[in-house]
């Protein structure tokens, strides 16, 4: 089988699969993307970019479509160069939202379209109106309705699709769903897997907890109020205030990676240092980590929080729960896909950090009771998300696409 990729990351959701195809000699793999770093064995990887940023003078409505219709061109002009060296693919298996996928069938018509469409944009009853200290405007609204267009474009043109949970699948048009199969693209449970007794020692990170009994945890691409950043920042006042021997590891960088930055330029990790009382003597920023020191930080974790809208379910989650974490989730539809409070982990109020603080304070207090939520939070993991029994899945329904 001959396949492309498609991902302005690299290599993103489609790292296992492009591995596992890739060491088929049968099999001929590329992969178009924008990121030059990385490489994967047996993946021929070719780099496509945008001829400019879309125009400042464009409506404001469009600018996420010109730029996908960019992304597009820049991909049918990768192609082009692929047809003429002799590669022409059975199968382009694309991230669709960005604009890879646009023109695909116009380069590749004899190709099938595969596409993993992780989210539909919603102005009402998801992440956008969570929030109630941010209210949507008219222009918010009929901004976000647009924003569809090149997700559109790729649910009517791919010839199937796939999404990660039930929960985001059930974001598109329910017209769309006959076209679009759910299954994660899995956990490696064998690398995360609860380490007994596990420290914490980051020595490049200047990081010693190896005497640390109580270590509350907290994993995101971004320190943000989609991922309930400042939520969890007030409960680790309140922690703070409550237990002298909470110490508390965040890693992630200092930056938005979904939403809206603050209008003064500060970061929220900035606002909140500045306007709540923390001992930052037991508050550890690591900034991004390698795997194999996020891995530590998750098997040395007491309690791991993870607090979301109702948007993507983070991979972390997932990881920390392989990991046989004791997750204290929100009860927000995503994690309730996954986590049943109680049996699996524990779950709050996202917009409560007192009953974030009280349920972290339970799973601190009655570390024995604990312990079978973190068994079921790993067989939970097993049953449903490992990746052992998910990638032969996976490949079949690529193979079927034929």
């Amino acid at each position: 089988m001959r396949i492309l990729f498609l991902h302005n990351n690299f290599p993103a959701q489609f790292r296992h699969v492009a591995q596992v195809l890739a060491q088929d000699p049968s099999n001929q793999v590329v992969f178009g993307t924008m990121r030059a770093e990385g490489q994967i064995p047996g993946v021929t990887k070719v780099i496509y970019g945008p001829s400019r940023e879309p125009h400042p003078q464009i409506h404001h409505y469009v600018r996420p479509l010109e730029s996908a219709v960019l992304h597009g061109q820049a991909v049918y002009r990768m192609a082009q160069k692929l047809r003429e060296q002799g590669f022409e693919p059975d199968v382009v298996y694309a991230h669709s939202g960005w604009g890879p996928s646009l023109f695909v069938k116009d380069i590749f018509p004899r190709s099938r379209l595969l596409c993993y469409f992780e989210w539909f944009y919603h102005a009402r009853g998801s992440d956008a109106d969570f929030d109630p200290s941010e209210p949507l405007m008219a222009d918010d609204e009929t901004r976000i309705r647009v924003k569809n267009a090149p997700i559109l474009l790729d649910l009517y043109g791919c010839d199937r699709g796939l999404s990660p949970t039930l929960w985001q699948r059930s974001q598109f048009p329910p017209e769309y769903h006959a076209k679009i199969q759910v299954f994660h693209d899995g956990v490696d449970t064998a690398y995360f897997a609860p380490e007994p007794g596990a420290k914490l020692v980051l020595p490049d990170r200047s990081l010693d907890l190896s005497e640390a009994s109580e270590i509350i945890t907290y994993v995101a691409r971004g320190m943000e109020p989609y991922r309930g950043f400042p939520q969890f920042m007030k409960m680790v006042e309140i922690l703070q205030q409550q237990r002298s021997r909470v110490q508390v590891v965040v890693v992630g960088e200092d930056r938005v990676a979904y939403g809206r930055p603050l209008p003064d330029g500060k970061t929220h990790k900035q606002k909140m240092l500045e306007t709540l009382s923390l001992d930052l003597s037991r508050l550890h920023f690591t900034g991004p980590l390698p795997y194999s020191q996020y891995r530590q930080v998750l098997q040395a974790s007491s309690v791991h929080v993870y607090l979301t809208r109702p948007f993507v379910l983070s991979w972390s989650m997932l990881e920390a729960m392989a990991t046989g974490c004791l997750v204290v989730g929100s009860a927000t539809r995503p994690v309730m896909e996954v986590i049943q409070d109680g049996d699996n982990g524990l779950l709050a109020d996202f917009f409560q950090p007192e009953q974030i603080a009280d349920r972290v304070e339970a799973a601190l207090d009655h570390p024995d009771r604990m312990a079978t939520l973190r068994q079921r939070a790993r067989e939970t993991i097993l049953e449903r998300y490992d990746l052992s029994r998910l990638l032969p899945q996976h490949l079949a329904w690529i193979q079927s696409a034929l």
